[in-house]
């Protein structure tokens, strides 16, 4: 989740997604144009006392529709800073916190695996909406009869706030209350299987959430759905990695050296293409005597038109800033890491920097179907299965 930093609190940077500004003006004009219905409801409900009349004159709703909704985000901050205070409590690090189109999401270098840490991390939450709702009716309460704005957005902001915690604590995964259902189901059995049992119940909950988004006529309700099942899956997918691969390092899984197709600079494009049909490679560390490089991929010799490849050279085209991992490296942390960066491929690079070895998804995806149907890394080692180090 990208976005511009605002600035840090507590440590934790806390920035603003681009959809964020497109929702902003959105909620608040929402807000606005149906500001006399809200002050109808707030009567009725908390006994508010707002004149409706009043607060639907001149550009009074779309005041109140902005102060709303800037309350609304603070509140959704609040939230998210209970999650990460009680999580660096535990001993967990934020990333950042991003206020973007469906809210907030603080994001942690990793997520915890302690069900006692992931119940109170989660609940913290809502806990925190609860607080924010309760300080917001004070106020309303204390407020004197006739100020229609303090009682108009501080009686919203009271009700907003709570029913953001009850709804954050619906058990569906990862929302808050699938957080706190994992937890509660990884008292007794494996963290990977009670992700994947948070998750499926996640994915229902999200199903009839967005089919109820679509006979409403819910647009936003409709795209939380999508995030909640695509979130779901990605986690769900993630733990199951991270538990397959637990105690495999990158050695046990990449391609050795001696086993490696490399390319040098002065090598034509035309001829890196060649090899590339040939070898069925897409990759190719690129070498200067025994010193890796760079990197070449099949992308960067597309680059090229195919009438001038024979005059250009791999050093024209490769990539020389070139991330990488260690022999030691957990091979879920090479799988990481190229998701950060958006390749397919890492060289593995011994203590001194030297080349020893490449790892691909392929070398991963062939290393998890063995483990996942009772191999080793031992007999993933040294036993290369044809396309191991390519990248189909």
């Amino acid at each position: 989740m990208r976005g511009f930093r605002i600035g840090t609190v507590v440590g934790i940077p806390v920035r603003l997604n681009w959809t964020f500004m497109i929702v902003l003006p959105l909620f608040a004009y929402l807000i606005g144009s149906e500001v006399e219905t809200i002050a109808g409801v707030m009567n009725e409900t908390l006994g508010a006392g707002i004149d409706t009349a009043a607060v639907g004159v001149g550009a009074t709703p779309w005041l109140l529709g902005l102060a709303a909704v800037v309350g609304l985000f603070g509140g959704v901050l609040l939230h998210e800073f209970g999650h990460s205070l009680v999580a660096m409590r535990y001993g967990y690090e934020i990333e950042s916190i991003t206020l973007w189109l469906l809210g907030g999401l603080a994001s942690f270098t990793e997520f915890p695996e302690d069900w006692k840490h992931e119940f109170w991390i989660a609940v913290a939450g809502p806990i925190v909406s609860l607080g924010v709702g309760a300080v917001c009716y004070g106020v309303f309460v204390l407020a004197p009869a006739g100020s229609n704005a303090l009682l108009f957005v501080f009686s919203y902001l009271a009700v907003l706030n709570v029913v953001l915690a009850v709804f954050n604590m619906l058990p569906a995964f990862p929302m808050d209350g699938g957080r706190v259902l994992r937890a509660l189901l990884a008292r007794n059995q494996p963290h990977a299987q009670a992700t994947q049992r948070a998750a499926g119940i996640g994915k229902v909950f999200a199903f009839l959430m967005g089919v109820f988004g679509l006979v409403t006529f819910q647009l936003l309700l409709i795209v939380l759905a999508f995030f909640i099942y695509m979130a779901a899956s990605g986690e769900a997918q993630q733990t199951t990695l991270k538990a397959v691969f637990e105690g495999v390092t990158v050695e046990d899984v990449m391609t050795p050296h001696g086993q490696l197709d490399t390319v040098t600079e002065t090598t034509s494009v035309a001829e890196l293409m060649s090899r590339m049909f040939d070898e069925r490679h897409t990759g190719y560390p690129v070498m200067d005597g025994s010193d890796l490089v760079g990197m070449v991929t099949l992308e960067d010799a597309r680059e090229v038109r195919e009438v001038e490849r024979d005059a250009y050279r791999v050093e024209d085209v490769m990539e020389r800033d070139v991330a990488s991992v260690t022999t030691d490296a957990d091979a879920m942390t090479a799988l990481q890491v190229m998701q950060e960066h958006g390749v397919g491929r890492l060289p593995v690079l011994d203590a001194d920097g030297e080349l020893v070895g490449l790892i691909s998804r392929s070398d991963l995806m062939t290393a998890f179907n063995i483990i996942q149907t009772g191999g080793t890394p031992s007999v993933i080692t040294g036993r290369r299965p044809e396309g191991d180090g390519r990248i189909l």
